[in-house]
């Protein structure tokens, strides 16, 4: 009898031990950051990277890096696998849910997903467009007095420029709401804002590029350049997140990928003409849209592209969420940014290293 309870004990030990195992690799395989601290570290370049992006001019260094197959040559034997957005949500919850390993998103949405995640899931990792964004409004609005009354539109509810607008509302002692007295803000698809514009349904918008140039484009002008709002005119638009396993796991992939941004960055900058003709003729690949020369032309005017993400502006960036009432309280950023692997590739081609500004800092 004693034998035959040993025997069991050391069997049940096995199979628990084994079931444990199998969780372990189930987290990993769903991507549950929850345990994330337990990735193995550096297993070499991945066999896969899923990146997510959008068809948007403000993704311009992701459509080039695509298109001109920078990132394809510097991953090498680890395969490209691409993922299109239209909105910086479902490519949070992409990301949250393990189905993404990096994305170019917009700089509200990353401190979403890095506040949902509690700071477990992503990284930010790098910088890739700054500025295009604008608040362009029918003729006539020349005050921000004369926007009571009025309906303006943002591309969605909490994202970058629906906090930006709100903000600037906020501090103009505009109420938002409805009626003569207040400023409705409407969340639209933002070809819808330009054909509600065009009919006269809403007065104007707080819009990315290439949208505010095609509101520009219709007849609107600018009531508010954002880049007038931050120092030296530079604020993140698109920046690329990388979920914290992976990063930690693949960095040789994350430099590939870094190193393939750069080379898009280099020739938007060197070659606006073909950075232009690259960029709206993947935009009309992926949507069947395409922009007019003027548009394009405004919209690339706007925009610069750089690797820096401009960490010293995300603890602005969370407290004005809260400033819009879009969130109860700022994130805590401590640990959001990790700028090694960007610093190894900067380094490596004689730049400049990149501050994180602190952000680097786990100190939840």
């Amino acid at each position: 009898m004693n034998r035959s309870l040993r025997t069991f004990a050391v069997v049940l030990a096995a199979v628990l031990t084994a079931g444990a195992a199998l969780a372990a690799c189930s987290r990993a395989d769903r991507g549950d950051t929850s345990g994330a601290s337990a990735a193995p570290a550096n297993q070499g370049p991945a066999a896969e990277l899923r990146l997510g992006y959008f068809p948007n001019i403000t993704h311009a260094p992701a459509l080039i890096g695509l298109d001109k197959g920078f990132f394809a040559k510097e991953l090498g034997s680890t395969k490209l696998v691409t993922q299109q957005f239209n909105a910086g949500p479902p490519e949070v919850s992409a990301l949250l849910g393990g189905s993404l390993d990096a994305g170019f998103i917009g700089s509200s949405p990353a401190i979403n997903a890095f506040d949902q995640s509690k700071g477990a899931a992503v990284r930010l990792i790098a910088g890739s467009t700054s500025g295009g964004a604008q608040l362009v409004v029918k003729p006539g609005i020349t005050s921000p007095e004369q926007l009571k009354g009025q309906t303006i539109a943002t591309p969605q509810l909490a994202n970058t420029q629906d906090v930006s607008l709100k903000k600037w509302l906020k501090g103009h002692n505009l109420p938002i709401g409805s009626g003569p007295n207040a400023v409705t803000v409407q969340n639209l698809a933002n070809p819808r804002t330009l054909d509600l514009f065009k009919s006269g349904q809403v007065a104007g918008g707080w819009l990315p590029e290439p949208w505010s140039s095609q509101l520009v484009d219709a007849g609107a002008t600018t009531l508010v350049d954002e880049k007038t709002l931050w120092p030296g005119g530079q604020f993140p638009t698109t920046v690329l997140i990388v979920r914290t396993d992976y990063l930690k796991q693949h960095p040789d992939t994350i430099d590939a990928l870094l190193r393939g941004e750069q080379q898009a960055i280099d020739f938007a900058t060197t070659d606006p003409a073909g950075a232009k003709t690259v960029t709206n003729a993947a935009i009309q690949r992926l949507t069947g849209a395409t922009l007019s020369q003027p548009v394009l032309d405004r919209a690339f005017s706007e925009l610069s592209f750089g690797l820096d993400p401009l960490a010293a502006t995300f603890p602005q960036l969370a407290q004005d969420s809260v400033t819009a009432g879009v969130a109860p309280a700022a994130t805590n950023l401590n640990g959001f940014v990790d700028l090694t692997e960007l610093n190894k590739v900067l380094q490596t081609a004689g730049k400049p290293a990149v501050d994180p500004a602190g952000l680097d800092k786990a100190q939840r």
